[in-house]
């Protein structure tokens, strides 16, 4: 596709660039991004190039240039936190009106489609019903829909929530595609054994060279021979007890993909979060190996590519990963788009919210 015909889209809030990436490679041009997280506009930068705007998004909605920029395509991911249940979830989060900004935005830019990702709490919350409310006084139709990434060829029951809006049309989300992948496929090609002891941040580093040790404690060993394929915290209940932590034990309901393993013929059941290099917080065992999955086998997971470039130190790093759309999903809407973009019909719509 020419470059002077490439749809144009602008991604807000966009951490190291998941989205974007998707979006490219569906045939996307992106020409300009936000994101006030230094290191993750340096990994944007170096993936996509500088016409990522690293100051808070208050800042960049009044910009006159900002306002100039026109745009076919507005993506992005106001932060979570705010919606999380793994957060407080308090309805004063300053974080839950980011969304304002990014409406604004999508005003300015003369957008003809916009794409806003999130947790699934954002369709229950009134935030959620003001984004919708806020596209339809605009004139965009809607579909808002919680989709799960294995759906789209993604290694990872991943639940997001998409708010899709279109002008000049009827819109509604994709319901998936016939691929799937497993983590076997996922993993295919990376060595059973970490490569790197030391992380040493010495500029973008490619996600290959990100096959990083841990040093776990003699205790976290043991823990980590006993899971067996797909078991978690309550399989060290029941064969070690002397091993569980007592608060485990107390704990009989809830939690249950702590200490959790993999399996390999499926997808991973669970998101890889940001600290999935941590087998306490969810389930990230290897499925073979006792130990935590590392920085490449996560990226695997979030289907990013093994030549993509990170910026950071190795904890920052992580949270681009697991904060991250993955670029397989993102594709996979992105072409949709293009496909009523093009001129043709998406396969039904709807302006009302569904889980999906």
């Amino acid at each position: 596709m020419a470059k002077n015909k490439q749809p144009k889209v602008i991604d807000l809030f966009c951490g190291a660039g998941g989205m974007t990436q998707g979006f490219y490679n569906a045939g996307f041009r992106p020409i300009f991004a936000v994101e006030h997280e230094k290191d993750f506009a340096e990994t944007y930068a170096a993936n996509f190039g500088t016409h990522v705007d690293a100051r808070p998004i208050e800042e960049v909605v009044i910009d006159p240039k900002v306002k100039k920029l026109r745009a076919d395509v507005v993506i992005g991911g106001p932060p979570c936190q705010g919606f999380s249940n793994l957060g407080p979830n308090r309805l004063d989060d300053p974080r839950r009106v980011l969304w304002q900004y990014f409406m604004d935005i999508v005003e300015s830019s003369k957008c003809k489609v916009f794409l806003m990702e999130n947790v699934q709490n954002l369709l229950k919350s009134e935030e959620g019903e003001a984004v919708c409310q806020t596209a339809i006084d605009m004139g965009f139709s809607i579909s808002a829909k919680v989709l799960l990434a294995s759906k789209f060829g993604v290694p990872q029951n991943r639940r997001r929530a998409f708010i899709l809006g279109r002008k000049l049309g009827e819109v509604d989300l994709p319901e998936g595609t016939n691929e799937t992948m497993t983590v076997r496929e996922a993993f295919r090609g990376i060595p059973k054994k970490p490569t790197v002891t030391k992380f040493v941040q010495n500029g973008p580093v490619v996600t290959s060279k990100l096959h990083i040790a841990r040093n776990p404690t003699e205790l976290s060993k043991k823990r980590y021979a006993l899971i067996p394929p797909g078991g978690n915290r309550f399989d060290l209940q029941r064969l070690a007890p002397e091993l569980t932590p007592a608060c485990w034990i107390r704990k009989t309901k809830g939690g249950t993909d702590l200490y959790g393993r993999l399996v390999w013929n499926e997808p991973a059941r669970c998101t890889i979060r940001t600290e999935f290099y941590k087998p306490e917080k969810g389930r990230f065992l290897h499925p073979k190996e006792d130990r935590p999955i590392t920085h490449w086998e996560a990226a695997r997971l979030q289907t990013f590519p093994d030549d993509f470039l990170w910026c950071g130190s190795k904890i920052q790093i992580a949270i681009q990963i697991g904060n991250a759309v993955p670029p397989k999903l993102a594709e996979c809407i992105a072409r949709h788009i293009l496909s009523f973009l093009n001129g043709k019909s998406p396969r039904r719509s709807k302006q009302s919210k569904a889980s999906g």
